[in-house]
């Protein structure tokens, strides 16, 4: 006999484990933060396509050399202005073979502390997961 608990545990075990590790993405996204914290843009970068597209307050930024210049100001004296950088994550969704959703919270620590939240639409590429767009807010 299965108790209801046990039954719940069972149900909402998967998805914890999904929300705390969900693989390859989570490794790239926790290289591009160590990219972050160690003041390294093209590190921070790499996880990001040649053509992904950032949705920003003021419109879309589109192509990774765009979004990388977006965010140049902010390397520099071999770490970054803005804090350091984490993220905790809250799920993913498997779209189709090729394409995940993740839904994280990222937090900088610096000065300030800072959070929000971002949606990560990823694509699977020859070079691996790839973010092919980005709403952060």
């Amino acid at each position: 006999m299965i108790r209801a608990g046990g039954i719940a545990a069972a149900l909402l075990t998967p998805l914890l484990l999904a929300a705390a590790a969900p693989d390859p993405i989570g490794s790239a996204m926790e290289d591009s933060a160590a990219g972050w914290n160690a003041g390294d843009l093209g590190r921070f970068m790499r996880v990001y396509a040649e053509d992904a597209v950032f949705v920003t307050s003021r419109g879309l930024v589109r192509g990774k050399a765009a979004v990388a210049a977006r965010y140049r100001p902010s390397f520099a004296k071999g770490g970054n202005s803005r804090g350091k950088l984490s993220f905790r994550f809250l799920g993913t969704r498997t779209i189709d073979a090729r394409h995940r959703l993740l839904w994280a919270k990222w937090t900088l620590r610096g000065a300030k502390v800072e959070s929000g939240m971002t949606t990560l639409l990823f694509e699977r590429r020859p070079a691996g997961w790839q973010i092919i767009s980005d709403h952060s807010s």
